[in-house]
């Protein structure tokens, strides 16, 4: 037989008990559900453990978190300690992180990987109150996980020495630098010393960041287990043309077509992710809104109460579109299309991770063909719109049922209109003038001949002097005065 009608079998993907990590880090590993490695996790963490500078590149949802976590809490082993002085645990790794909900993940990912270890971990993001992310610092981590603007309050606080940091991780350096962080990320790293480790991942590399990778990263590692803003191939992408007032409509139909159970439905705007949570909570739907006009504390709130399953739909923005590692989640609707095509790619990376399956609809008006337009550009590949008819699931109103009252008068009223004879038709009469009351008021004009001595107001009579001349026209007469005001005139 021919080799290709007997194909090789597909080599199986290496184990995390292969990997030389220590046995606290292994019985975490499999503690979380870990057995296999994801493709970037088993090409990434041998370069991180071999020292090297990294710059990984994969689809979002395939564990860059894991990838560059392990390695680096396995180096700090070294300086574990049990000693309780402040002193002994200094900041030796320091992850950033671009928003607060995909900084608090990290955290809580790191914690979980370090439990079975005395390595402490802290994250400082804004929205909260500093004093207990001071006091967290002040008892010494070794890993910090920050974004950057809260972390250079408490640098330039002097509540975070960074001089001990061998270790520097930039997760989704890309968002970073789109929402305006490189100035902070360029202060950050001068605090460093230059003899350090650093890793970079991202979902997407731009110039940009290969120009911020050649100058902070030393001879880095290309790491890329995808080609470039590639989609995961276990994400149904779906398409449906349609007019902005039928969007929330069409949403409720899919939704209950194919029994979806939840979902998160991404906007542009704040104030627009507030209004469709509250539509959606008048038709019945247990919604939560996710933006950046909440605090801190309601967004973790929201996120928790999500992934508990207590709510079915989370309107969000772009907050969430990056890094929140949610499981089982079936689908994504973009209510808008995305005003930058890289974040389509993670908005619909939130479902369809590690493995899983999951649909992701976007729904596409009139005015979003340019929008549309980027995204077939990004992804490389022809985007065919479906038509979906949508069907009014509003329940009809039904008329209010008449009252007793209003029964039994009708039953009268009916009554006598059947006994009552009818009259004949008269035609209706034009209603009469009204006359006023005054007869004076009913005179016709009429106008006095200009030669009678009543034409003149009486005000404006003119008298001759004593001489019986005229004055002259170019003298002004003396203007009268109220008695009043003082009489006479002037």
């Amino acid at each position: 037989m021919n080799e290709s009608q007997n194909p090789l079998p597909e080599e199986p993907p290496p184990l995390f008990n292969t990997l030389p990590l220590d046995p606290k880090l292994l019985r975490a590993v499999a503690e979380s559900g870990y057995v296999a490695m994801t493709p970037i996790q088993a090409k990434a963490i041998p370069i991180v453990l071999a020292g090297r500078d990294v710059m990984g590149a994969a689809q979002t949802g395939t564990g860059k978190t894991a990838a560059f976590t392990i390695p680096l809490l396995q180096k700090m082993l070294r300086h574990e300690t049990g000693n309780t002085s402040p002193a002994r645990h200094p900041v030796r790794a320091l992850v950033l992180a671009p928003t607060r909900e995909l900084a608090d993940q990290v955290a809580n990912n790191v914690k979980n990987y370090a439990k079975h270890t005395q390595l402490r971990s802290a994250v400082v993001f804004g929205g909260i109150d500093m004093k207990p992310q001071t006091l967290q610092l002040k008892a010494g981590v070794e890993v910090l996980i920050a974004t950057p603007g809260r972390l250079l309050d408490h640098i330039e606080a002097k509540n975070a020495v960074l001089n001990h940091v061998e270790y520097v991780v930039l997760d989704e350096a890309d968002r970073m630098l789109d929402i305006g962080f490189l100035p902070d990320l360029q202060r950050i790293l001068s605090y460093l010393p230059k003899a350090r480790q650093t890793l970079l991942f991202s979902a997407t590399f731009s110039p940009e960041i290969k120009r911020l990778a050649n100058s902070y990263l030393q001879d880095p590692v290309l790491v890329e287990v995808a080609r470039p803003n590639a989609t995961a191939s276990t994400v149904e992408q779906r398409f449906y043309s349609c007019d902005d007032d039928d969007k929330r409509a069409l949403i409720r139909q899919l939704l209950r077509t194919r029994e979806l159970s939840q979902a998160i439905i991404f906007v542009n705007s704040k104030l627009g992710a507030a209004r469709l949570a509250r539509s959606f909570e008048r038709d019945g739907m247990k919604t939560q809104a996710l933006h950046g006009d909440k605090s801190q504390d309601e967004r973790l709130k929201a996120l928790a109460a999500f992934k508990a399953g207590e709510v079915d739909l989370l309107v969000a923005t772009d907050v969430a579109a990056r890094g929140l590692d949610i499981a089982d989640l079936p689908a994504v609707f973009n209510f808008d299309v995305p005003y930058h095509a890289e974040d389509y790619i993670h908005r619909i990376g939130r479902t369809g991770r590690a493995g899983a399956s999951g649909v992701a609809i976007t729904l596409v008006a009139r005015d979003d063909m340019r929008l549309l337009g980027e995204i077939e550009k990004l992804l490389k590949m022809k985007i065919e719109l479906e038509a979906l008819q949508i069907d009014d699931d509003r329940p009809a109103r039904r008329p209010r049922p008449a009252r007793d009252d209003e029964r039994s008068f009708d039953r009268s009223e009916s009554s006598e209109r059947a006994e009552r004879p009818e009259r004949p038709a008269t035609p209706r009469r034009a209603p009469a003038p009204s006359r006023s009351a005054d007869p004076f008021f009913d005179q016709p004009y009429e106008p006095k001949p200009p030669s009678s001595p009543e034409a003149a107001p009486a005000w404006e009579k003119t008298t001759a002097p004593a001489s019986g001349k005229l004055p002259s026209p170019n003298i002004r007469p003396k203007k009268k005065v109220a008695a009043l005001l003082g009489g006479g005139s002037r």
